[in-house]
């Protein structure tokens, strides 16, 4: 049967453990792995992307197969081809499918119609990928994942959901703080609070992300204002357990959601969380194409 990753929630704790084993081991041995020789991949970018397009370009490429990168302009949905047709036909020619876009239900329609594997390079309600090379830069930092926690701070987003989401899986406690108007919804396993020194008490990572995320542009005066007061600064992460850890999925803007002393500053493990996108991505395609 077809396997996808749509939210994460395919995997089981054993699947998920396995699948950051297998990235540690690509990032020891980049080119260890030819899963992909011969095969293409389609890369579908409805929203503009940088670590997502770099590291999964790179990853299929150290794979041994060939990205083929298809801008929303490129593909026929944009003169009112249907997302199912359009997955019937990339099914014909790629090894699988990724899609980065807005409504999560597109991705859903690609994935039903779509005889090759379908995975989530972000939707509006999920970023599976960036909560599989959190927990491996955790896991890396911490040395295990089992009874840690993160503390999320700030907008209760697609990012937020996934996490608490992965995290649950792994046996990682995660706390979301966010304003009234900016909780997380959708992620039953999470604490959630409007405190964000509660939610850092005692939490070996602390997370931030962008306050103003693509789409959100017309509110973004709003948006400053209301997340001010969960910004991911050194007294902050303070009142976190002893060494913790910063963590931020990026793009930053230092001195909103973040301070440069935090995004360049020795307590992130940030630029490494980048980097394990290429590791884990090449697992979950190896797993996806088993």
């Amino acid at each position: 049967m077809t396997r996808h990753l749509l939210t994460g929630a395919e995997l089981d704790r054993d699947e998920l453990l396995a699948l950051l084993d297998r990235a540690d081991a690509l990032k020891a041995a980049p080119l260890s792995s030819r899963a992909l020789e011969g095969c293409s991949v389609a890369l579908i970018f409805e929203k503009p992307s940088t670590r997502t397009r770099l590291s999964f370009e790179a990853g299929i490429f150290e794979l041994g197969g060939q990205p083929v990168v298809l801008r929303a302009g490129d593909l026929q949905l944009s003169r009112g081809e249907s997302t199912g047709d359009t997955a019937r036909i990339l099914s014909r020619h790629v090894a699988a499918i990724g899609m980065r876009t807005g409504p999560h239900t597109l991705l859903e329609e690609l994935a039903s119609a779509a005889s090759v594997p379908v995975f989530n390079m972000l939707t509006a309600e999920h970023h599976p990928c960036q909560a599989l090379a959190d927990l491996m830069t955790l896991r890396e930092a911490c040395g295990r994942l089992e009874g840690l926690k993160v503390a999320y701070v700030g907008d209760g987003n697609n990012v937020a959901r996934s996490l608490a989401l992965l995290g649950g899986v792994a046996g990682v406690e995660v706390a979301v703080a966010s304003p009234q108007g900016y909780m997380l919804t959708g992620a039953p396993g999470a604490q959630l609070t409007t405190d964000p020194d509660e939610a850092v008490a005692g939490a070996h990572a602390v997370y931030a992300d962008v306050w103003v995320s693509m789409g959100d542009e017309q509110t973004a005066d709003e948006r400053r204002s209301a997340l001010a007061p969960y910004q991911l600064d050194d007294g902050l992460l303070d009142r976190a357990a002893p060494d913790a850890i910063a963590l931020h999925c990026l793009p930053a803007h230092p001195g909103e959601e973040i301070t440069a002393e935090v995004l360049y500053g020795p307590r992130q493990r940030i630029w490494d969380q980048a980097e394990n996108r290429r590791h884990v991505q090449k697992a979950l395609l190896e797993l996806l194409l088993r």
